[in-house]
């Protein structure tokens, strides 16, 4: 499936037409399009991955995840514009096809000293959380975080137009994306869920289909950030109008839904001791369920964090994160849910702990990051072993590990999706 999931081919035609007009305006030498690969770098590398599940899971495949990657890189610059590309063809042993993913395929260009453009598809992330996301509302890739593919996978892209512009009172980001972009979300197609309507886990036998909004430039997402750095600490400032990036509703027919959401959030981050803290809290505004008691539309919620890092050994360090979901219009979301519904808490707890080692010159990474809810009681560890045995060649071996007292809550529902896993990539 060649520029999946949107509309490129259209972004790459408004790349082309705002690089002559930047072109033109600079009075650069524009010369078509040979003068954009003027200055190519091509970068990329091969990768087999395979991993197994170390629980029977009646719902999917004992594979969790098994496929050949290739991935080429390009990049360019010219006196204008510099210019990106990035995609992946792979073949995958579990869903027993082929696909392609085009990563990124952007243009960047700075045409005033106090504004940067960048247009297409990219990877766009802020906010202060490690593997938790308050503010930070671009589109996530749950499946591949969740089977062992790398972690640089969690970023799902978008296709975007980023402006930032750049002054001494404060910095501001501004993205429009012109089309709705989801999470790549749990659908059972890898991964088995926590189904409400079954009363049990599922997986293939119940795969999650959506209603998505999908409109061109009605069914749009915009997002800010207002920046500045304030005695060494950087304080921001963020927005964003669109909606749940994963299903966050049900229709009358049953299929999943992306009600409409607000964001508003603020964070700080900077030195604390001999490390680094971080604060981050958003509101999230469910705009299609503002009192709280429409049972097919998640309520409104406050999230929190804090978070402290510190070197605590020769290339040794240790990152703690303590998270908050709450809630909001409890009552109301109690009053008006179903007799046999799993009930939510008011207060979601989770605390995480990041735990990585350098060894052998750098070239050995160990490392360990554990999820684990208090109120849910449930967990998540993910280790991680990674030795770069050359400058080109990198072996890793990994698991996913899910445990928790009950099936319906966000970690232990994909306990038997538990698994090990193994890569051995070549870069070029």
């Amino acid at each position: 499936m060649f520029c999946r999931h949107l509309g490129v081919a259209g972004i790459v035609m408004m790349m082309v037409s705002m690089s002559v007009a930047i072109a033109a305006d600079n009075d650069a030498s524009f010369m078509g399009v040979s003068d954009i690969f003027k200055n190519m770098d091509m970068h990329g590398f091969v990768e087999a991955r395979g991993g197994y599940r170390l629980r029977k899971d009646p719902y999917e495949k004992d594979m969790s995840v098994m496929e050949g990657r290739f991935q080429l890189d390009l990049s360019s610059y010219n006196d204008w514009a510099d210019f990106k590309y990035k995609g992946d063809f792979w073949g995958d042993w579990v869903t027993e096809q082929g696909d392609y993913d085009t990563r990124e395929l952007w243009m960047f260009t700075r045409p005033t000293d106090f504004m940067d453009v960048k247009i297409g598809r990219q990877i766009l992330t802020w906010g202060t959380g490690d593997l938790l996301f308050l503010n930070d509302l671009f589109p996530k890739d749950w499946q591949s975080f969740l089977i062992g593919r790398d972690t640089e996978y969690l970023k799902a892209p978008s296709d975007a137009a980023k402006f930032s512009f750049f002054s001494d009172i404060a910095n501001v980001d501004f993205v429009y994306t012109p089309q709705f972009d989801s999470d790549r979300y749990i659908t059972g197609e890898y991964i088995s869920y926590w189904n409400d309507t079954l009363g049990r886990r599922a997986g293939r036998d119940a795969i999650v289909h959506s209603d998505k909004p999908d409109r061109f430039f009605t069914d749009d997402e915009f997002a800010t950030r207002v920046y500045k750095n304030i005695n060494n600490y950087e304080v921001a400032l963020y927005g964003y109008w669109g909606y749940w990036k994963s299903p966050g509703g049900q229709t009358p027919t049953g299929k999943a839904a992306f009600p409409k959401l607000d964001v508003y959030g603020a964070s700080v981050r900077g030195q604390i001791g001999k490390g680094i803290g971080n604060a981050e809290i958003a509101y999230y505004k469910s705009k299609d369920d503002t009192a709280g008691d429409d049972p097919r539309v998640n309520n409104s919620e406050m999230r929190y964090l804090v978070g402290y890092t510190q070197e605590i050994g020769k290339d040794f360090n240790a990152g703690v994160q303590y998270y908050i979901e709450q809630m909001l219009d409890y009552g109301d979301y109690k009053d008006n849910q179903p007799p046999s519904a799993n009930d939510r808490d008011e207060f979601r707890h989770v605390v995480t702990l990041r735990l990585t080692q350098l060894l052998m010159n750098q070239n050995l990474t160990l490392s360990m990051f554990t999820f684990y809810s208090p109120s849910d009681e449930d967990a998540y560890l993910r280790p991680n072993v990674q030795y770069k045995a050359t400058d080109n060649l990198l072996l890793e071996a990994g698991a996913n590990v899910f445990f928790g007292d009950h099936p319906h809550t966000f970690f232990a529902q994909f306990e038997n999706n538990t698994s090990i896993y193994t890569a051995v990539r070549y870069s070029f």
